[in-house]
């Protein structure tokens, strides 16, 4: 089985807390121009906390949400029944 190579300005939201992903995504605007906060169901909320936290918080730095997508992914979850799932993409870049 081979390792899979994801884009290197994506963050992906999960569990873990906040800061860990308003760092990230710091880090990787150091060197990127775009950064991709993705996060799915109940994550979307600290995605869409984190990129307001970096437009807001560090507005003298000329951050800008430069899009957003919303969708629905089909997921197989652990009971093997197929459902949706709601996913949102926000892309954060400097002016």
């Amino acid at each position: 089985m081979g390792l899979v190579s994801r884009p290197s300005n994506i963050v992906f939201i999960g569990k873990k807390p906040i800061l860990t992903y308003l760092n990230a995504t710091l880090t990787l605007l150091a060197n990127e121009p775009t950064v991709t906060i993705k996060a799915r169901g109940n994550s979307i909320v600290t995605a869409v906390d984190v990129s307001q936290m970096i437009v807001k918080k560090m507005s003298a730095m000329g951050y800008r949400v430069s899009g957003v997508r919303i969708f629905s992914e089909r997921l197989e979850s652990k009971d093997g029944k197929e459902r949706n799932v709601s996913t949102i993409e926000v892309d954060v870049s400097k002016n």
